[in-house]
């Protein structure tokens, strides 16, 4: 996504190109693109100018939308899904799930607001 991000204004750009300038499997990056392109974040061109390109401005891509399609969510918490729904097989009552929840909060806040054209 950064690369197409960095390619934005000069167009399309093909899978082979992305595969050797990010030095990645081609075939992962047919997997990743796949995803993508079905979640709507990147579109394809066929044809000789054809390639990859994003589907929208980096500016209007946040972090976090990038993260859930393709990770299907952040929580580095077991008890705690990555939209802060908590989870505790041992309904617990010790007040670390709830502190928990905060810090996935503050986490997909904090992703939401970084754009992809922030990383360029």
């Amino acid at each position: 996504m950064a690369y197409l991000a960095r390619n934005y204004q000069k167009g399309s750009v093909s899978a082979s190109s992305i595969a050797k300038d990010e030095k990645i499997s081609i075939k992962y990056l047919e997997r990743i693109i796949s995803i993508l392109k079905r979640t709507g974040l990147i579109k394809a061109a066929k044809g000789s100018a054809g390639g990859y390109s994003l589907a929208k401005n980096p500016k209007q891509i946040n972090i976090l939308s990038i993260v859930r399609v393709l990770e299907g969510g952040m929580s580095p918490f077991y008890c705690i899904d990555d939209k802060g729904k908590i989870y505790c097989s041992r309904k617990c009552r010790c007040g670390v799930t709830g502190v928990l929840a905060k810090v996935q909060t503050a986490i997909n806040t904090t992703l939401e607001k970084i754009k992809l054209s922030d990383l360029i």
